[in-house]
């Protein structure tokens, strides 16, 4: 399984190993219930009912529940009322996460080239075409839009425009970017390794993503369910999107733990543990390509955006992936 680690986000696990990465399928499902960031408990700290009910199925405490005084962990929605039980739902979310992973490819639509867009739009002339594919099949290297750009005179806004034609998405500004206000919604390691920068919230419900040259449908869905946002991706042009994405990967984020598991009941032991130890009032796993990704929030959120200080990151993967 291919290691995306253009730029290290930190040192892992001495216990577990390193991080690695890969793809899932697009079609992961959403969860449904108290969404995330929006904790069960009003406040950290609060003491249940005692009749609060385990929210494991396989709960076999019955009565004793009498007697238990935690008031966390809660994962995705529901509390558990004993690390056994918390270990059992965690052992059901991965395998939901991981179900039919490497069994099949990401579906991919066959988008018109970009040279034949431009041509189309009468941004290009068949010589420049020619020429440019010429330059990049002598060169062995760069993308069509580059050697446009830099062999041929194209405005560079008319290869985003012209990307924004072929992937069916908006080309995004970069007006009111503030790259450290936003380091909270998306681990580094993806910022880095997928390409992906998080541009603006607007009205405290939509999440607005930026990419270079191609769309990350997996990650924006992945972002969508840890985040309880919605995401509209588009593509920003490319000098503007490299500044920018060069000062978010210099910016503080929150902490982050990276954890390879030799076996999927490894990583659920590691991800039980890490839940148990931070005991959050609020947590929730998602998959963003071949990572599982937990995120634990310490303190309610009470915005669109969490406080930096209130949430913790773990990217987990499987070595034998």
């Amino acid at each position: 399984m291919p290691i995306l680690s253009r730029r290290p986000a930190g040192e892992p696990s001495q216990a577990e190993g390193r991080a690695v990465f890969g793809s899932p399928p697009p079609d992961s499902p959403r969860l449904t219930g108290v969404l995330p960031g929006r904790p069960a408990l009003d406040s950290p700290g609060k003491r249940l009912s005692p009749f609060e009910t385990c929210a494991n199925q396989g709960c076999g405490s019955g009565w004793l529940h009498l007697w238990r005084s935690r008031s966390a962990p809660v994962f995705e929605g529901g509390w558990t009322c004993s690390a056994r039980c918390t270990a059992e739902r965690i052992a059901s979310a991965v395998r939901r996460e991981l179900d039919g992973m490497g069994s099949r490819q990401e579906n991919h639509r066959h988008r018109i080239p970009l040279g034949l867009v431009m041509l189309e739009q009468g941004w290009i002339t068949s010589g420049q075409l020619r020429q440019a594919l010429d330059a990049q099949r002598g060169a062995g290297a760069g993308r069509l839009g580059q050697w446009l750009a830099h062999q041929q005179g194209v405005s560079e806004q008319l290869v985003t425009r012209a990307l924004g034609l072929q992937w069916s998405c908006p080309v995004l500004p970069m007006e009111f970017h503030d790259a450290e206000a936003l380091t909270v919604l998306v681990p580094r390691l993806f910022v880095d390794a997928f390409g992906a920068l998080p541009l603006r919230v607007a009205a405290g419900k939509l999440l607005y993503m930026g990419f270079e040259d191609r769309l990350d449908p997996v990650l924006a869905l992945a972002i969508e369910r840890m985040t309880g946002l919605r995401v509209e991706s588009g593509l920003v042009q490319g000098s503007l999107f490299r500044s920018a994405h060069a000062r978010m990967l210099g910016s503080r984020f929150p902490q982050v733990e990276l954890i390879e598991a030799s076996s999927e009941a490894a990583m659920v032991h590691a991800l039980s543990k890490s839940i148990e130890r931070a005991r959050p009032v609020e947590s929730q796993l998602v998959r963003a390509h071949d990572c599982l990704w937990l995120r634990v929030w310490l303190r309610p959120q009470r915005g669109p955006l969490p406080e930096a200080g209130s949430i913790q990151d773990l990217i987990c993967s499987i070595g034998a992936h």
